[in-house]
């Protein structure tokens, strides 16, 4: 298949730069698309890293850790080579030195603009994540008022759906592998006349690379749209899922008799009205997610039934005012609730606590105006604010503004927003939590009540440059500065407001088809911060490569990674110090597949090679990461 043929964009690697806006896009050609992210901007100089389906295939992506991981400013940790254990060290995403934090995170996670993560502890959980019948995987590396609050960075996972022609599409996957890993994929969409649906189904499992290491993801996920006029439309879509995994332990300790586990399951239902007129387009969006995140068998809590809910409603409107100007009008409204029944280590006492209600309302309006400088350059100046009222705590204001001078050759923009984190579930949950297994020894009471929300000023500038028709560089600097983070004390039993730190960084990539049909990428990024605590999963020096492309009949997708020594395991919110330093390591996969045109169009054989240099490396100390494994698989698609 001539890749020039196929309807991918140019792959961008990047790193933090802007793309130019679709009126002014350069006649820019790239046959071949490395295993790294498409870089976006907005009309409000926001970046933004787009990760399409065809990527998550190459990087053979069974979760949201393994489709990230080649993502310049992203790092991940993980345990196992198939699942999540909880949100913490054992299955994370980390951005720029972001989400960090545990109970509770600055990063938060959604499907199709809907918040979906663990509400009771107030952060992502990967396993209620599929990658499979995902169009693309959208990550905002920094506060975007205008497309999401409540977060310093957020992750945004769009779904399959029909194009307006009539006909349908699927595609299925299936491989299997060392370590009895078997991932299974199948999706599929269509259209008729004015109808048009959608379904998708993946399963995974692993035995895992040492004792304890299995895990299982199943899902399953459809919708239904309908279009009522030349103007309206409407939709309906579900998902469930329903996820097992184990944590081996360190292996610096005897195993545990019987091995912890962390089960999740969710059921999402959404339902969309959108309309698109010639000046003026917009949707309402309104869901209910239900689920549970259940921890068994921890030497440190015991055994914790975890079931929430979550719902709210999304509307937002795009507005033409005059010529080259966009009005963005908003207001989200969230409501999350759930309860803990905490049964304690030794397994004699268990109590259920019902959880308050957290409620958010968020208005936000922006406004952004391309002005055309001449035949070559256009200016694109904006500004908006995104405001917050929350039952518990204090009202907050989020601004946000930038600059964006674009050519066919070159973009410079720059951008300036606050992020706001509020604290959520996890104050009340850990109090319940502590309280069991302590028996009353330590007792947050209501303390959580006088937190204040989180903040972060963040400051960007990057360029992009196209030197010529195969080739493009992009560079990026920014500053996050965090204050007011919240944490508690077990000595004083209370929950507070502490101290501030600022990260600066640097992302500098570039990309070049080699030769017809092949494409090289490199990618760096710098981390700096002046922390007085050492900062988890923030290498000061990360290096991303890819070489993608069509050799002779074969495809061949290679990714690596190198980072500088980090320190491992999440920063508590209780202050205490972070001394697990895990050393540097690089990481080196590659996939290789062969068209069969009996399959379809995207029919194929492929072999997987993960770690093909056997590197020894972890995310946790005591927690090995596989050595070299491999699958073999076969792809099918028709349409």
């Amino acid at each position: 298949m001539k890749l020039h043929k196929t309807k991918l964009a140019l792959a961008a690697s990047l790193i933090m730069a802007g793309n130019v806006y679709a009126q002014n896009l350069p006649n820019v050609i790239v046959t071949a698309k490395p295993d790294v992210a498409e870089i976006e901007i907005d009309k409000f100089s926001s970046v933004s890293a787009v990760i399409t389906d065809d990527t998550i295939r190459d990087l053979h992506a069974a979760d949201l850790a393994s489709a990230l991981r080649n993502t310049p400013g992203t790092q991940i940790s993980r345990y196992n080579p198939v699942g999540s254990f909880g949100g913490d060290e054992g299955g994370s995403i980390f951005i720029r030195g972001m989400g960090l934090s545990r109970p509770g995170s600055e990063i938060k996670t959604y499907i199709d603009n809907v918040p979906m993560y663990m509400p009771i502890w107030n952060h992502a959980v990967l396993d209620l994540l599929p990658v499979n019948g995902m169009k693309n995987i959208t990550i905002f590396k920094s506060p975007q008022p205008q497309v999401t609050g409540n977060n310093f960075a957020s992750i945004n996972l769009t779904t399959k759906t029909a194009g307006p022609e009539n006909g349908a599409s699927g595609n299925a996957r299936i491989s299997y592998g060392s370590y009895n890993t078997v991932i299974e994929q199948v999706d599929m969409v269509g259209r008729s006349d004015d109808i048009d649906y959608s379904l998708a189904q993946g399963y995974s499992k692993s035995d895992g690379h040492r004792t304890n290491a299995s895990g299982q993801l199943a899902n399953i996920m459809g919708g239904l749209g309908m279009k009522i006029n030349q103007n309206w439309s409407a939709s309906v879509s579900g998902m469930a899922l329903n996820n097992s995994v184990k944590d081996p332990g360190s292996n610096l300790s005897a195993s545990p008799a019987v091995a912890p586990t962390y089960d999740t399951a969710a059921q999402m239902v959404t339902a969309v009205l959108k309309h698109s007129y010639d000046l003026v387009e917009g949707e309402f969006r309104v869901y209910s997610n239900t689920g549970k995140g259940n921890l068994n068998n921890s030497a440190d809590w015991g055994t914790e039934d975890q079931p929430f809910t979550m719902q709210g409603f999304r509307w937002k409107e795009s507005v033409t005012p005059w010529q080259n100007g966009t009005l963005l009008l908003g207001l989200d409204y969230d409501s999350s609730y759930g309860s803990i029944t905490q049964t304690n280590v030794a397994k004699t006492s268990a109590a259920k606590t019902t959880l308050p209600t957290f409620k958010m309302t968020s208005p936000y309006v922006g406004l952004s105006h391309n002005l055309l400088l001449n035949s070559a350059w256009s200016l694109v100046p904006s500004a908006g604010v995104r405001t917050y009222q929350n039952n518990y705590y204090a009202s907050k204001a989020a601004p946000y503004g930038g600059v964006s001078l674009v050519s066919d050759k070159v973009t410079v923009f720059a951008n300036a927003s606050k992020g706001i984190n509020y604290p959520g579930m996890e104050g009340p949950a850990l109090t319940a939590a502590v309280l069991t297994n302590t028996g009353g020894g330590v007792n947050f009471s209501d303390t959580w009540k006088q937190l204040s929300p989180e903040e972060n000023n963040h400051l960007e500038v990057g360029t992009k440059i196209f030197p010529d028709k195969k080739s493009r560089i992009d560079m990026s600097l920014f500053q996050d500065t965090i204050s007011n983070r919240y944490g508690f004390s077990f000595a004083n039993a209370s929950w507070f407001n502490y101290g501030k730190y600022t990260m600066q960084g640097v992302e500098l990539s570039g990309q070049r088809e080699i030769i017809p049909e092949l494409t090289v990428f490199g990618g760096w990024t710098y981390l700096n911060n002046d922390s007085t605590t050492n900062l988890p999963y923030a290498p000061q020096n990360a290096f991303n490569a890819a070489i993608t492309g069509y050799v002779g009949k074969f495809r061949l997708s290679v990714d690596g990674q190198y980072q500088t020594a980090f320190y491992g395991q999440n920063l508590n919110r209780n202050g205490s110090s972070n001394t697990q330093r895990m050393d540097g390591y690089t990481v080196a996969n590659a996939r290789v597949s062969y068209p069969i045109p009996e399959l379809g169009k995207k029919g194929e054989v492929f072999v997987m090679v993960e770690n093909i240099f056997n590197q020894q490396y972890s995310y946790r100390q005591g927690y090995p990461m596989p050595g070299t494994w491999g699958s073999i698989g076969l792809s099918a698609s028709f349409n």
